[in-house]
């Protein structure tokens, strides 16, 4: 009963006018932040979170959450129109979505998305609501031991769905892991790594660094990947449909993906590391593997469309489950926002619904309100959405270099901050260049300082004895099950090799080089967002 009673308080919080401004403005960005090709949820959070600074922390993560989930909306956009991913986890959407669309049902195609994208997102918002409070419970009895094993059972899991690079996953990892260290040691209190500079002493501060390698260095990645010399052609929407609403037997095709796609989506993106791309690609793969005329995907599938578009927008709903509970952002936008909580003052974990029960439920509650914004805006401004792709790289780049140095300047005032931004950003370019996880990195650099904290404490509990972490029940739990992770994909490769081929079609995988049209290697794509 609690729950309603909360549930309906957050959304009561939601409703005063200010509040809805911003959730609506979150809408618009996040849709045009999906819409933009070279941008993604990452990018776009880091840009904008420093714009946040001063609001009342409430309605700033309304808003940025709003950005984040309706970035996954307008990714879809582009996939449809020109088979051009928004950002990685609409990838899937572009195997039978360009299909539709060149068979002249591209507005069917992009309704049955739009309504597919509410309806997990209002099955994740349900299940945010019951398992949030249930998680939290469970995890406010943890310990400093327990803590520590957690942000490191994140970390692997993070590592080991990056799938064949995992030796590039973990330096990228420990390149985070050695920006955390900057600053003062928490034990001891000597300097480290500050180089004598007074800029330093608190440590290199989260913003900058999203901010470079996500916002400078996807600037810099699609500059190399020759964007600037694309020319995308423009998809007449009206010309090209022969109907706008989707037939009958659109939606009895789509109905059960649209449940199965929610229910993975939410699972797997409440999975630390794994994110929206792999649910999206599992999705794909699931409803080809059920469905009873699998030759018709990657030939225009409603079911092929339906089932990854509700995946992606349940997985954005599900990594919020770690984040407020845990304090562990699941994915590269998470993280972003978890650098917001920070910002505003605020701890996410387990005593996060306790002691800020209001902006909890808040949050939760503005997730129901956003998604029926969503879905209007969507099914009613799809012409007016898609003419936004048609930003000319060249205007649209140095207009993202401005708002980063200027967004990073704005938050402490400080031109060494700005350098380390620009720093970041070509080090975020040379890392997607040979195949480094800019995710990871920032994942990492957000964990680093709870994983040091965590096991100091924990080591002082046990005056030195690392047994601290086999004597409680739940710290041996954690620590059996890393080694299971660890071969969970051999055991995936041996199921493979028992099953069919591969569920995506060839015919339908992006050959480009670059961004979003390189070969799927699944959780790749969104650890470079």
């Amino acid at each position: 009963m609690d729950v309603f009673a909360n549930l309906a308080a957050g959304i009561a919080g939601v409703l005063s006018p200010i509040n809805l401004l911003l959730l609506a403005s979150g809408v618009l960005v996040g849709m045009i932040v999906g819409v933009m090709p070279g941008l993604g949820p990452s990018a776009g959070l880091a840009i904008l979170l420093p714009l946040t600074f001063g609001l009342d922390p409430v309605g700033a993560i309304v808003m940025l959450a709003a950005v984040y989930y309706g970035a996954m909306y307008g990714g879809t956009i582009t996939s449809v129109l020109i088979n051009t991913p928004g950002e990685s986890a609409t990838v899937a959407s572009t195997f039978d979505g360009y299909p539709l669309a060149k068979q002249g049902r591209a507005a069917p195609a992009l309704v049955i998305a739009a309504v597919a994208s509410f309806v997990a997102g209002t099955i994740g918002a349900v299940l945010i609501s019951v398992a949030a409070p249930v998680t939290a419970g469970v995890a406010a009895s943890f310990g400093p031991p327990e803590l520590f094993m957690l942000v490191i059972l994140g970390l692997l899991t993070l590592i080991v769905v990056i799938g064949k690079k995992r030796l590039l996953g973990i330096i990228s990892v420990l390149i985070g892991f050695a920006l955390a260290t900057v600053g003062i040691d928490i034990g001891g209190g000597q300097q480290r790594y500050t180089f004598g500079s007074t800029e330093l002493i608190n440590g290199i501060d989260f913003i900058p660094v999203a901010i470079g390698v996500f916002g400078v260095g996807e600037i810099l990645w699609n500059l190399y990947c020759g964007a600037h010399r694309e020319r995308l052609g423009y998809f007449d929407l009206k010309r090209a449909s022969r109907r706008f609403w989707p037939t009958g037997a659109d939606w009895v095709e789509s109905r059960w993906s649209m449940l199965r796609g929610s229910v993975l989506g939410f699972f797997v993106g409440a999975t630390p590391g794994a994110g929206a791309t792999v649910a999206s690609l599992m999705s794909y793969s699931m409803e080809k593997s059920v469905s009873k005329r699998p030759e018709r995907f990657g030939k225009g599938a409603m079911a092929g469309l339906a089932g990854p578009e509700a995946a992606n927008n349940a997985a954005s709903a599900g990594a919020m489950v770690p984040l407020l509970t845990l304090g562990i952002p699941g994915s590269a936008s998470t993280a972003v926002l978890l650098g917001g909580f920070l910002m505003w003052g605020l701890q996410p974990g387990p005593l996060l619904m306790q002691d800020e029960p209001d902006f909890a439920w808040t949050l939760i509650g503005s997730m129901y309100l956003g998604n029926v914004m969503l879905l209007l805006v969507n099914i009613f401004c799809i012409p007016a959405f898609a003419k936004v792709a048609k930003v000319r790289f060249q205007i649209l780049a140095p207009v993202v270099i401005v708002l980063c140095v200027l967004g990073t300047f704005a938050v402490n005032g400080s031109i060494v901050e700005v350098g380390i931004m620009l720093g970041c950003g070509v080090l975020g370019f040379f890392m997607r260049r040979f195949g480094l996880s800019p995710a990871a990195l920032v994942i990492a650099l957000v964990l680093g300082p709870l994983a040091e904290e965590t096991l100091r404490q924990s080591l002082i509990i046990s005056e030195g004895s690392f047994g601290v972490f086999v004597d409680r029940p739940v710290s041996l739990a954690l620590l059996c099950f890393l080694p299971v992770l660890c071969l969970l994909p051999i055991a995936v490769k041996l199921w493979r090799r028992r099953v069919s081929p591969a569920a995506v079609p060839v015919e339908a995988q992006p050959t480009e080089p670059g961004g979003d049209h390189e070969a799927l290697d699944t959780a790749e794509h969104e650890t470079n967002r």
